[in-house]
């Protein structure tokens, strides 16, 4: 490690003396795991719903042989002692990733990777989101993490770095969910979970196959389940339910797969809270939602299908096709005066019918070369959403939180078409690797609400995404990796909509965000654990930007140039019954060239400067049959400002849990339990913030809670 010894002595003079002992706690746990052998590691599954090839993805072993940096989390981990409704439980473990539960189901959790994706005041932007390779992301960028299903995931893969721009436009990182393959023998499981404030859920998942052994049929895993809560604070309540079905079917050289999804969930909106009404009570609603009923209700469903067929002498195709729809009905708190009195006013209820689409087609070459192992692909990707747009007024006379007249009617269209290319060389000792994708998105705007003036428009964002890496086998246990790229973010439909001062028509003068980034690290493995460290750094231009709100529309420009500089750490090591798990972030963000409105050198909000996880695992010998599991985590988060001029933040804060888990099993028949205890010392907190709300940008975490719950399993 000493070739990032000046990084990383550099970085930690930036570091408070607990965290300074967290990383050296980590890196300990790596100069221990050193010594250890390496194990061998199962060969790469494949997969006909990967969404693009990334060297890196896949298995362990896969992910040691590529230069690409990917973290991983298995579906187990997902579920044991958690409540299985966001993904935000799960992944604190992985460094480089934000992930905030904002105790509000109306506006999705906060998620970003190494800063990209932070100004999303609602869902996920600048992340590219997916399950089982079908996208959970639509062509212009906005995605929803709501449809990712815990119950059946096999694991989660996070990319981050360089390699995050062959995914395509607005991927500054991506989340990828993979569901479990039916198996012989077949399993049922059946689990509830009971929560603070009313939370409850229950879900069932099947797995299995038809036919024989000798001559096996279908694969099938079937999950569904809903979950409810009355919510933190008032006008928080929401419901969900959610049925997801995959199939799977292997023929001579190949496979097939088919998926449907379907989700239905209802949310009321508590929105956020001023400096003042946090400071007083952070388990008061503000007003205006109570007045205006702000509420969300939401439906989905889609379908997929992918097929692959190996050709032979190393030769393979794949085909994937999907197609879905999504319906959105949205009551705000926008005022009726001033706010939806002028003519150009889009109301106060967002009415959205989607249909989407996309397929991705790809050849494949895997064939030993020059002493090492060759793998090149080349394929097409190409998705579509039409959006049909109206927007009411939430009033009618003097009655609030109803729908009022008809005050916006539009058709968007987001359309992309991208061809990519990667190869990859790899032997024991090196490996090298590249891709190359160009990345177009046309976006298309028709208004069918002619009365104040026809705001129908369009533009046309491209790119070339290019990306190199190398991995260098330093000794048996240890790696140093190498990547850098270049990335192109665009604005989604929503920023898009309205010029500077919620000006009326399509905002052509809105670019694209281009970024490079590059990242440098040492990674190691042994019988005992893991461990990464990586120093990264990003630079963008044309970032794009809060340009403030004006008669309850939002609009966006671009604040000149931004550098993102971190340092991530992870490790995980065990010594016989107990296993210590960390993750460190530092990152800075910093605006550069600035704008009129935005100070050179501010942070950019939304991002903790410092990001720590650490879980102490103690599993003790099982009694009379009965194992258990025994955790203790911390988690802190740094200051987090909540605009571009920094005016205001969110404190830093450490939060503390305690888990048990315990597992039984006779026969056929396995009972999980698990008992949890989030927030320990009770400490008040900011959970996430809306970023440039000028009025209620703090989003209140929850207070000490106690959470619960059961599972049966039955192999059949």
């Amino acid at each position: 490690m000493k070739s990032s010894a000046p990084v990383l002595s550099r970085h930690l003079n930036h570091l408070d003396h607990p965290t300074c002992i967290a990383i050296g706690v980590t890196l300990l746990m790596a100069s221990l795991a050193q010594a250890q052998t390496p194990p061998e590691a199962p060969e790469p599954e494949g997969g006909a719903l990967a969404p693009v090839v990334i060297t890196g993805s896949g298995s362990a072993d896969h992910r040691w042989r590529g230069s690409a940096t990917v973290d991983v989390v298995d579906g187990s981990e997902l579920r044991s002692g958690q409540l299985q409704i966001n993904l935000s439980e799960g992944l604190a473990r992985v460094p480089g990733l934000v992930i905030r539960n904002r105790e509000n189901y109306a506006q999705d959790l906060q998620v970003s990777i190494r800063g990209f994706g932070a100004r999303s005041t609602f869902g996920v932007r600048g992340v590219r989101l997916f399950v089982d390779g079908i996208p959970a992301s639509a062509p212009d960028g906005s995605g929803q993490a709501a449809n990712f299903p815990l119950g059946s995931a096999d694991r989660i893969e996070v990319v981050r770095g360089p390699f995050a721009a062959l995914y395509g436009a607005s991927s500054g990182g991506a989340i990828l969910a993979y569901t479990q393959d039916g198996t012989r023998p077949g399993e049922l499981r059946v689990g509830s979970a009971l929560g603070a404030n009313g939370l409850w859920r229950l879900s069932t998942q099947a797995t299995g196959q038809t036919g024989t052994a000798e001559a096996p049929g279908w694969s099938y895993t079937l999950d569904v389940g809903k979950f409810a809560t009355d919510g933190a604070r008032p006008q928080s309540a929401a419901d969900r339910t959610s049925a997801n079905v995959k199939l799977s079917r292997a023929h001579d050289g190949g496979r097939t797969v088919i998926l449907f999804n379907q989700q239905r969930s209802f949310a009321l909106d508590p929105q956020g809270l001023s400096r003042a009404q946090f400071d007083a009570d952070e388990t008061q609603t503000a007003p205006q939602p109570l007045q205006y009923n702000t509420r969300k209700s939401v439906s989905q469903a889609q379908t997929g299908v992918a097929w692959d067929q190996s050709l032979g002498n190393g030769h393979k195709i794949e085909l994937m096709g999907y197609a879905g729809q999504r319906r959105v009905i949205q009551f705000q708190s926008i005022p009726p005066v001033p706010n939806q009195v002028p003519a150009g006013s889009s109301g106060g209820v967002i009415d959205l019918d989607r249909d989407y689409w996309g397929f991705n087609a790809r050849w494949k070459l895997q064939r030993e070369w020059q002493g090492g192992r060759l793998d090149v692909s080349a394929g097409l990707a190409g998705d579509r959403q039409t959006d049909t747009r109206r927007g009411y007024e939430n009033f009618v006379g003097t009655t609030l939180g109803v729908l009022g007249a008809l005050r916006r009617d539009e058709t968007n269209q987001a359309t992309t078409l991208d061809p990519y290319v990667q190869a990859a060389w790899a032997r024991a000792d090196w490996t090298l690797e590249g891709g190359l994708r160009r990345a177009r998105a046309r976006f298309d705007s028709t208004d069918l609400f002619l009365s104040n003036g026809d705001q129908s428009g369009g533009t046309t964002y491209e790119a070339w995404l290019p990306v190199v890496g190398a991995r260098w086998q330093v000794s048996p246990q240890v790696q140093a990796f190498a990547s850098v790229g270049r990335g192109l973010e665009t604005p989604t439909l929503n920023e898009a909509a309205y010029g500077p001062g919620g000006n009326s028509g399509f905002n052509t003068a809105l670019n694209a965000a281009r970024s490079t980034q590059a990242e440098i690290g040492l990674r190691g493995r042994n019988d005992a654990g893991l461990w990464n460290a990586t120093v990264f750094d990003i630079r963008t231009r044309d970032e794009i930007v809060s340009a403030g709100t004006s008669n309850g529309r939002a609009s966006f420009t671009n604040g000149g140039t931004t550098r993102r500089q971190g340092l991530e750490l992870s490790a995980e090591y065990g010594l016989g019954p107990v296993i210590m798990t960390t993750a460190y972030t530092f990152l800075r963000a910093t605006y550069g060239s600035g704008t009129a409105a935005i100070p050179a050198s501010s942070t950019m909000p939304g991002l903790p400067r410092h990001q720590l996880f650490a879980q102490l695992a103690w599993a003790p010998a099982a009694t009379a049959g009965i194992g258990g599991v025994f955790t203790l985590e911390a988690r802190h988060t740094g200051k987090v400002f909540v605009n571009d001029t920094n005016t205001d933040a969110a404190a830093g804060h450490t939060l503390l849990a305690f888990g048990a888990r315990f597992e039984q099993t006779t026969g056929a028949w396995t009972w999980r339990e698990f008992v949890r205890i989030d927030n320990l010392t009770d400490k008040k907190h900011v959970g996430s913030v809306i970023v440039n709300d000028a009025f209620r940008p703090f989003e209140p975490g929850p207070g000490r809670a106690l959470s619960a719950g059961i599972e049966l399993t039955r192999r059949f």
